[in-house]
């Protein structure tokens, strides 16, 4: 199993910045796939941004250019980095990781709020 930990979500205003972190339990070498995803009030939980054992990225057409997805193997990390954020971006963020066996884990999701 791969446990993982959100953290970083909050309230900002429009054109802000926030980062949010993801805490895995096993080695992200370990891990085939870590990824971001949001889910608004009312709409379907999308994939934000994510990033695969090889380092390979991709992103959704409304955060492309905006949003960065990275990895601290070190440290067993990942990062949403959020720039220029938009009112629509407000959602629960959710981390989650795929193991080479296909099983996935969601992490507890963290909130994050853009004001207008």
């Amino acid at each position: 199993q791969v446990h993982v930990v959100e953290s970083g979500g909050g309230m900002v205003q429009a054109g802000g910045s926030l980062r949010l972190s993801c805490a895995a339990s096993r080695s992200t070498f370990d891990i085939n796939f870590m990824g971001w995803f949001r889910q608004a009030p009312g709409k379907q939980r999308e994939l934000v941004a994510g990033i695969n054992r090889s380092g390979t990225t991709n992103y959704a057409d409304s955060v492309r250019g905006r949003f960065t997805i990275s990895r601290d193997n070190a440290k067993n990390i990942i990062y949403l980095q959020m720039n220029t954020l938009k009112p629509e971006d407000t959602a629960v963020y959710y981390c989650r990781s795929v193991d080479f066996r296909g099983a996935g884990y969601w992490g507890q999701g963290t909130q994050v709020t853009v004001s207008s």
